[in-house]
């Protein structure tokens, strides 16, 4: 019975601890991954990600509100580069909400800064929605929207 459970085990996917700012997360369908990145020492951005659809590049960035401390992440398509206004960010960013996690027995947790291990599951609440109702989104950009929830798949080395 003891080796049952030992080769249960072995078939999940294992991952050592991942830095969070290494990890690589994919949504169900394989429509979309994200693909997180060091922020290089930025005073207010806490993590910093890509979400790659079909051969659009979303660009993402997390920042810790003050008031009530949460991790408000920003998807942004085409936003200029630089000393942007707050009209301008506006007008390129596809979705915003805070990034929740899930651990494997359905803890539901904030999404850590860098440094910390990646959870297991990451939630973008109406990501989809939000996506499919965006610029990026038809003829000239990806053609279908992921599901709100990403599991860990690998680690950047």
């Amino acid at each position: 019975m003891a080796a049952l459970g030992i080769l249960a085990s072995s078939s999940a996917p294992a991952f050592a601890a991942c830095p969070m700012e290494l990890a690589v997360y994919g949504e169900r369908d394989g429509v979309a991954e994200i693909n997180f990145t060091p922020t290089l020492n930025r005073a207010v951005v806490t993590n910093t990600f890509r979400m790659l659809l079909d051969d659009v590049v979303l660009d993402g960035i997390v920042m810790w509100t003050a008031v009530e401390p949460r991790p408000n992440g920003m998807l942004m398509y085409k936003c200029p580069q630089g000393d942007v206004t707050g009209a301008e960010l506006a007008i390129c960013t596809v979705w915003q909400g805070v990034i929740y996690t899930s651990d494997d027995q359905g803890n539901i947790d904030l999404l850590p800064a860098e440094g910390a291990d990646a959870p297991a599951k990451l939630i973008f609440p109406d990501l989809g929605h939000s996506l499919e109702r965006s610029a990026a989104f038809g003829e000239d950009g990806f053609s279908k929207v992921p599901w709100d929830v990403f599991a860990l798949k690998g680690c950047q080395e």
